[in-house]
């Protein structure tokens, strides 16, 4: 007893394989996954026709289709020998078969598969696309689920079963986070058959299309530039290889490092100037020292791109288990708070360990204090309230006063700064934010007052205080009132 699975191909009949007809040509009866497909009537007239199309008008979602499809057919199967029909090929975009094949292992009923032509054949050869070209193959449907789509967009993709306006929408939504909403893509309807249609539209017009329907598919050029993680990698590997770039041949991990701050550096300005386009350029930057560390670990065999990936997915999952499990938070503070309790169970078992561990030692100034402090909170190292921490910042200020030496100034100054950054904690203000912002301001106001004197035939250098404070006082003015 068993279960021959066969594939009626994209289109009508003509595109039966002989194999495959001469198999329905013998078949008395035969269940078909669907009967809305063109190769249903051209089908031996004389077989007996028995299609789930009932099944998907009743269910609520495709899992309970193909699981009822699934159930029904393994009990024909025990009983005798059967035959399933599937559109196109039965291991192209057919979640009844990989799902039916499977329980068959189980219960130990025969496997028999027939292939066909898939509707990918047919959709290449309307637009002209080779294959191995690094083809992308999807289910429509289940690309519209994701919030960005697994793909590289500078190689071509195909989606099938785009059966709907409705789906087209959600797939344009998901593929414009990758892709121009400019970007021409081809809605393939038909494909293979005599009414066959290519249509080309703009992505982000695609679901205004009054053509679609279950025979739809749709083919994504690629962009005609490199623009994936994957390129950047080849590109950093080629630069590193025997006939790249010297000097990139030359850096080593901890070569890397000042640079590796500096673009840190350079992130953190655009994003304090609300810079987009300087933020899109200095992230760039900023991945090249990701992939480039990721390279020199490869060449050392220490860890691969895919690790990376793979270690920081899982503990983003594990620290979020009111997302991707059963915990329940209130507010984002619990969230915090339980990603500290994950954090300490990760280190469950690894020997003694300090409050003040894994704070990196390179971290600004003004952070590392800041993350040192909210650390030593945990077990109660704090004031009672803030009044205690604005008395330690005018305690710190008197010490910094009285100190008499180099040292003890530098000493003192570290303290104040270190109680100033205390004070933002509490208030719930990030001290390096706070530092930067500050910076900001002050380089804002005073290039107006350079300006100003330039305007008004004024030297910066020969004025007394009165007067580079009085314009100093209508700058800021001025800025506030633009604010």
């Amino acid at each position: 007893m068993g279960i021959t699975i066969v594939g009626l191909g994209p289109g009508n009949g003509r595109f039966l394989t002989r194999s495959a007809w001469e198999l329905l040509s013998t078949t008395e009866m035969l269940y078909l996954r669907t009967a809305r497909h063109p190769a249903v009537d051209d089908l031996p007239e004389k077989m007996q026709r028995v299609s789930f199309d009932h099944v998907y008008d009743a269910a609520e979602q495709f899992e309970d289709v193909y699981r009822h499809i699934v159930t029904e057919l393994i009990g024909l199967g025990q009983e005798s020998d059967i035959v399933y029909a599937v559109p196109g090929h039965p291991f192209v975009g057919e979640a009844t078969v990989t799902a039916l094949v499977a329980e068959a292992q189980k219960v130990g009923v025969a496997i028999v598969v027939e292939p066909g032509i898939s509707f990918v054949e047919v959709v290449l050869t309307a637009v002209h696309v080779d294959a191995l070209d690094g083809l992308q193959i999807f289910d429509a449907i289940e690309l519209a689920a994701r919030h960005i789509p697994p793909l590289q967009p500078d190689v071509p993709l195909v989606l099938g079963q785009v059966y709907s306006r409705l789906l087209a929408g959600e797939i344009k939504m998901t593929l414009m986070s990758l892709y121009p909403d400019e970007h021409q893509v081809f809605l393939v309807h038909g494909a293979g058959n005599a009414d066959e249609v290519v249509e080309a539209v703009p992505l982000y017009a695609m679901d205004h299309s009054d053509q679609i329907n279950h025979l739809t598919s749709l083919y994504v050029p690629p962009l005609a530039y490199a623009s994936s993680l994957t390129a950047l990698a080849e590109t950093v590997a080629i630069l590193r290889s025997p006939g790249g770039c010297p000097w990139d041949q030359e850096q080593t991990p901890q070569s890397m490092r000042s640079g590796f701050l500096e673009e840190a550096s350079e992130v953190l300005a655009a994003l304090d100037e609300d810079n987009p386009a300087g933020l899109q350029e200095e992230l760039g930057d900023m991945f090249y020292h990701l992939v480039m560390q990721v390279q020199m670990a490869m060449e050392a065999e220490d860890f691969r791109l895919s690790d990376v990936f793979a270690g920081i997915d899982a503990k983003l999952k594990y620290r979020h288990p009111h997302v991707w499990g059963d915990w329940n938070v209130a507010d984002s503070k619990e969230v915090v708070l339980n990603w500290e309790i994950l954090k300490e169970k990760e280190k469950a078992g690894n020997g003694p360990v300090s409050l003040l561990d894994n704070i990196p030692a390179a971290m600004p100034a003004l952070a590392r204090a800041q993350k040192m402090q909210q650390r030593v909170k945990k077990v109660g190292f704090d004031w009672p309230d803030i009044s205690g921490v604005y008395h330690k910042l005018a305690e710190e200020i008197g010490e910094l006063q009285a100190a008499a030496t180099p040292a003890e100034q530098m000493a003192e100054l570290g303290d104040l700064l270190f109680a100033a950054v205390n004070v933002a904690r509490w208030l719930e203000v990030d001290a390096e934010s706070a530092l930067r912002e500050a910076n900001l301001r002050f380089s804002r106001r005073f290039r107006r007052v350079e300006q100003l004197a330039e305007e008004r035939g004024l030297d910066l250098s020969a004025m007394d205080l009165d007067g580079l404070e009085a314009i100093w006082q209508e700058v800021k003015q001025d800025l506030n009132n633009e604010l």
